[in-house]
């Protein structure tokens, strides 16, 4: 059976050839990491698709919300390259709000990717 994915998810690469997004995925709980990949999926399917699951938070940053075990919320950072869905950063939110330290990291690998698009 052929899965029609509007974009594809992809794992942002540091230089090292380290997937930040894919480490973090793996630290979490199994049931978790299906409830973060069933919302990732559902991006990739349905995009674009709007609040609550993805809310955007700066040009070209957006990130999937999924509420996980223990009243926590997982949220996973990424921007948009042609059809790549390429996940950024990962990180359990712990405040009502996005922390600056983890929106500047998602911006950063933001720039590197959508950089070295040009």
């Amino acid at each position: 059976m052929e899965i029609n994915k509007k974009i594809t998810a992809v794992f942002f690469k540091t230089e090292q050839n380290n997937e930040p997004v894919r480490d973090f995925l793996k630290s979490l709980e199994p049931e978790d990491k299906k409830s973060v990949g069933a919302d990732i999926m559902a991006v990739e399917m349905s995009w674009p698709i709007g609040y609550p699951r993805v809310r955007k938070l700066d040009t070209d940053l957006w990130e999937v919300r999924t509420n996980i075990s223990n009243n926590r919320i997982c949220r996973v950072l990424f921007t948009i390259s042609d059809t790549k869905m390429i996940l950024l950063h990962g990180f359990i939110k712990k405040s009502q709000k996005t922390p600056k330290d983890d929106l500047d990291l998602g911006k950063k690998r933001r720039s590197l990717v959508l950089g070295e698009k040009k």
